[in-house]
């Protein structure tokens, strides 16, 4: 339960699980609120790389996206449940899962560009809830090395299915057929 609070002022007191509704009480600061299990995830803003390889991302996989799907980028929340409002910073996405506010359905492919705040929260929790969503395909993007890695979920885990460092190709037939190198999504 949240303790009255105006919208656009930072909660004073906060008794028990972060919900979506609480949500609609944090500012809009440029700062990304995500929950997970009830618990409030903070973040700063972006730095320019990881806007330029979402950029990227979204330039690509809208070129060859079929017509029954939709690529979008964050900030826009996939809430497959109350304790649990996540923003891929990119997402292809079934038409009849979009919502009027947010994701409603399940996405076909999340991918997440890591930043060094944010790495863990990726490899691990996101990790886990994705492939407890369903979500059919995660992509992990690290500019720092800079590398893809594509995981497609068989049964309930993860499996990782194509990689690449560098110049190395990193190809892909479903949901989308695209074929992508870390460098070219990250090179300025």
């Amino acid at each position: 339960m949240v303790a009255p609070v105006v919208p656009g002022r930072w909660p004073d007191h906060v008794d028990g699980e972060w919900t979506v509704d609480d949500l609609e009480t944090l500012p809009d600061n440029g700062l990304r609120y995500e929950i997970i299990d009830g618990i409030l995830q903070v973040s700063p803003s972006p730095v320019t790389v990881h806007q330029r390889v979402v950029l990227r991302l979204a330039i690509a996989f809208n070129t060859v996206c079929p017509p029954a799907m939709e690529v979008f980028i964050a900030p826009l929340d996939w809430q497959p449940d109350r304790r649990t409002s996540l923003e891929p910073d990119v997402l292809v996405v079934p038409k009849d899962a979009i919502g009027p506010k947010n994701i409603t359905g399940t996405p076909a492919l999340v991918v997440e560009v890591l930043s060094p705040s944010t790495a863990r929260i990726d490899r691990m929790l996101k990790f886990s809830r994705y492939a407890e969503g369903g979500i059919g395909q995660y992509w992990i993007v690290d500019p720092s090395v800079p590398s893809i890695q594509v995981y497609s979920l068989v049964g309930d885990t993860y499996e990782l299915i194509a990689e690449g460092v560098g110049e190395e190709q990193v190809s892909v037939s479903t949901p989308l057929l695209v074929t992508l190198t870390a460098n070219s999504l990250t090179s300025d």
